[in-house]
């Protein structure tokens, strides 16, 4: 019997403006791209760990994944380190999941300004 392989998989985008409203829209869109290029099932996810830049407060970004259907993965929320020159506005995500692909197989996602965050994986 083998064991079941556990990936992360990272993740970040930005929003305009530090509203709830589009804190949630930007993190249901990231985690939604997520699971669909990994082609990860919500019973395969293990947890998942959010942050937002020292800026962004107006909302917590796991609030969204409720929405999506994580009523029973654990999620935590954090704030990053405030690191002069740093990208803001920024939400980043790594997710843990229960997958076969290989690591170097994984897709991780950046999307808006994010991308600049990883060019070596958009």
């Amino acid at each position: 019997m083998s064991a079941v392989k556990v990936r992360a998989i990272r993740g970040a985008t930005t929003v305009a403006l530090d509203e709830a409203d589009e804190i949630y829209a930007a993190t249901r869109e990231l985690l939604a791209e997520m699971l669909s290029r990994n082609e990860i099932p919500l019973e395969d996810i293990i947890s998942v760990l959010f942050t937002t830049s020292p800026d962004l407060v107006g909302a917590f970004p796991a609030t969204a994944a409720r929405s999506l259907g994580f009523a029973d993965v654990p999620l935590m929320c954090a704030s990053e380190i405030a690191v002069p020159g740093a990208l803001g506005h920024c939400i980043r995500i790594m997710m843990h999941v229960h997958s076969e692909l290989p690591r170097a197989n994984v897709r991780h996602v950046y999307l808006r300004d994010a991308v600049a965050l990883r060019s070596d994986l958009v």
